[in-house]
């Protein structure tokens, strides 16, 4: 599996040079800039736990306010445009129209047998950075689209199909400038920075136009609305995460399909790196990061199935025990970190200067078994749609 350990060699970092330690190196300004500016509405362990709640709806709002959700009027309701039948389901395509000028397709599969006289749950299902609906469907791609997959990570990739041979109606839908949604035009970098021009951004629009299909979804007959889970795989992860935050009342669970990551942790220890266009939102290091939005969802149930850093998996856990609900939280890891002895820097803290080979050692990730992990997820979800967890 390769070395869990890094080579020791002597790493760059930004130095002032100067008695009163300002920077003439701008990077070195804004790096120290980062570090000293702690996020205004991070989770506080040591908080009381009745301001938990307060706390949690601070976040809540903050998160939509950055969100930068559009103000629209009306939209029709999405529209059927295609059923076939499937070895027991049925794969049903339609197309969703969140805001003017927009339309979302996306696909639903539907068990056999599913009525308004017998609901089952549902789960919203966002596919990771290469992937589709029609591969998380198990679906041929659209024109032609080639993944670069093996048979397994193809097969374990399958996410809504996974999910409705276990009776679930699984809803695939396409991340934003991917698939099915790509330009022949501008890539997904260019169209994320034109959002950000714009006052908007990637992660924003990937939340708003799922967070209307949610809507849409929990007002159907043959959905149980009591439970819905998302599930995201990578890119597909933090819209999972987000769509749960600013949904309580709908969604029940969710799965984050990645390592938990605190993204300003990874900036700072990797020199001011900053994270590709479609992962920024503007002023979220002033409020919150990701660790803090999943240690909001507490109590409802949080699946992790790629590990991360004990410091922010302690941080959540610590959330979920103020919140009287500590077994609600579960976290698997990689199999190259499945036991403790395997990750070699759970307690130390994490330097400065860290190349991204390095930080993900850090971090416990291994980017070859980065995929969907079905002997996860699908048996810690149908668990807790059954009133059960492992």
């Amino acid at each position: 599996m390769g070395s869990n350990r890094i080579i020791s060699t002597a790493r760059e970092t930004f130095v002032s040079g100067r008695e009163d330690g300002r920077f003439g190196d701008t990077a070195g300004f804004v790096h120290t800039f980062i570090k000293s500016h702690k996020p205004q509405l991070a989770f506080d362990p040591n908080m009381d736990a009745r301001q938990f709640p307060v706390w949690r709806e601070r976040l809540r709002e903050k998160v939509l306010e950055l969100m930068a959700f559009p103000e629209v009027v009306s939209q029709p309701s999405p529209k059927r445009i295609n059923v076939e039948q499937r070895d027991g389901y049925q794969l049903q395509r339609w197309e969703a129209y969140p805001e003017p000028f927009c339309v979302v397709p996306f696909l639903m599969l539907v068990p056999d047998g599913t009525s308004a006289q017998s609901p089952v749950p549902a789960v919203m299902c966002f596919p990771g950075y290469s992937g589709s609906k029609e591969s998380m469907a198990g679906e041929p791609e659209l024109n032609d689209r080639e993944l670069n997959w093996s048979e397994e990570k193809w097969r374990d990739n399958c996410i809504a199909l996974h999910y409705v041979r276990q009776g679930m109606i699984a809803v695939a839908i396409d991340n934003p400038a991917r698939a099915e949604a790509d330009s022949a035009l501008r890539g997904l970098a260019e169209i994320s920075r034109c959002m950000i021009w714009s006052g908007r951004n990637y992660l924003g629009i990937s939340v708003f136009q799922k967070t209307q299909i949610l809507k849409w979804l929990a007002q159907l007959s043959i959905v149980d609305s009591k439970r819905i889970a998302t599930c995201g795989l990578s890119l597909g992860s933090d819209p999972a995460d987000i769509v749960g935050l600013l949904n309580p009342d709908l969604v029940g669970a969710v799965i984050h399909n990645d390592f938990l990551c605190d993204w300003r942790e990874q900036t700072i220890a990797m020199n001011a790196y900053a994270e590709t266009a479609w992962h920024v939102v503007p002023g979220m290091y002033s409020w919150f990061d990701a660790p803090d939005i999943q240690a909001a969802l507490a109590p409802r149930p949080l699946l992790y199935t790629e590990g991360g850093r004990k410091l922010h998996i302690n941080r959540v856990r610590t959330a979920y025990k103020m919140q009287g609900a500590p077994d609600n939280v579960k976290i698997y890891y990689y199999k190259k970190y499945a036991s403790a002895d395997l990750r070699h820097y759970e307690d130390e803290p994490i330097p400065e200067g860290l190349t991204q080979e390095e930080y993900f050692l850090y971090a416990n990730v291994d980017v070859v078994d980065h995929r969907f992990h079905p002997e996860h997820a699908v048996p810690w979800l149908t668990g807790v749609f059954a009133g059960k967890k492992d």
